[in-house]
């Protein structure tokens, strides 16, 4: 078995796969190692899809803008697989004056930065989707957000990843990052130990544990979302959908089945049990905060749900980055349910 590379990354999520691809595209041995029994099996497929750009920081929507301009628009002909990419827009709604407050101020950054969005009213988001309630009385939009399939978007990287030669190591848990010289160089695993030049975290929320073999800390929680399946419905919109609180986004995908999440209060009932499952109370308040924005779903049944982690990161801003003190090693985390 190949022990060495000149990059081993750490995580077989969309980001450590894409990585993969990208850097075996330019010549680059690689090798990805994941401590689960199957590739992406984390939060990269286990989501909501949102290809987005709006309702972002400052300081990642320059990265979010290129990604939607230059990566998406061409994504499913580069891996050869549909990867259901649909840019119809997002509507972030509002219910109250407070929630209109949050919307405009998210509004006025991305304009900062370049970004076509725009505050509308109740009758002017009915017009883009007259399914939504009247209880809507604004929203952000931008038009050239969109959403994808999570699922088929990590698996293609990874196919391609492979086809170009990197190799991809399942069941093989990381335990610690080693330094030789100063600089990071080996990983440590239950069973072998492998060397590259550069590293690459894209663990999720097990970066900070293994970040932490290296004496940095990344300042980051896990979070457990839920997201439920509806049964294919007529076809009713396109465009990708969340709320001023973010307590709610969805949309329909491709085969007409309806793709929600949401918040209910209740997510922490099942965060310590070691697996990320749903419960039945939280997927029953996801409905009911669902059913205030699309009444015309009342009839519509829930085929499967499923649970997943989010590594948040204290200041709700991705980690991508090198690592001053520990050179060769490279951060690709803390995602906090960006994308």
């Amino acid at each position: 078995m190949k022990n060495s590379a000149d990059v081993i990354i750490i995580g077989s999520g969309v980001i450590g796969n894409a990585a993969a691809y990208y850097l075996s595209k330019k010549g680059h041995s690689v090798i990805v190692l994941d401590k689960g029994d199957s590739i992406g099996d984390g939060g990269s497929t286990r989501n909501g899809g949102g290809v987005r750009q709006s309702g972002r920081d400052k300081r990642e929507l320059p990265l979010a803008m290129y990604g939607i301009k230059n990566l998406w628009p061409k994504l499913s002909e580069e891996l050869g697989v549909d990867v259901e990419y649909y840019q119809e827009g997002n509507l972030r709604l509002g219910k109250t004056v407070e929630h209109m407050k949050i919307l405009t101020n998210l509004a006025k950054n991305a304009q900062d930065c370049g970004l076509e969005v725009n505050i509308i009213s109740g009758d002017e988001v009915r017009e883009i989707n007259p399914y939504l309630s009247e209880e809507v009385i604004g929203a952000s939009w931008c038009p050239t957000d969109g959403h994808a399939n999570p699922l088929t978007t990590t698996l293609g990287f990874y196919r391609k990843a492979r086809e170009l030669g990197a190799h991809f190591i399942t069941g093989e848990e990381v335990i610690e990052i080693r330094k030789i010289g100063g600089k990071a160089r080996q990983v440590i695993t239950k069973n072998n130990v492998y060397e590259g030049e550069h590293i690459i975290l894209a663990a999720g929320y097990e970066s900070r544990k293994l970040a932490a073999t290296v004496g940095i800390d990344i300042p980051m929680n896990q979070v457990l979302l839920e997201v439920l399946v509806t049964e294919a419905q007529k076809p009713m919109f396109y465009q990708m959908l969340g709320t001023a609180e973010a307590d709610f986004y969805g949309h329909q995908s491709k085969h007409g089945s309806f793709v929600f999440g949401g918040a209910s209060g209740f997510e922490t009932l099942n965060k310590d049990n070691g697996t990320p499952t749903t419960a039945s109370i939280t997927a029953s308040c996801i409905c009911r905060g669902i059913m205030k924005y699309f009444p015309d779903l009342k009839e519509a049944k829930i085929v499967r749900t499923w649970a997943g982690w989010i590594d948040e990161c204290k200041d709700h801003v991705p980690v991508i980055s090198h690592v001053e003190e520990v050179p060769g090693l490279i951060l690709a985390c803390a995602f906090t349910g960006h994308g």
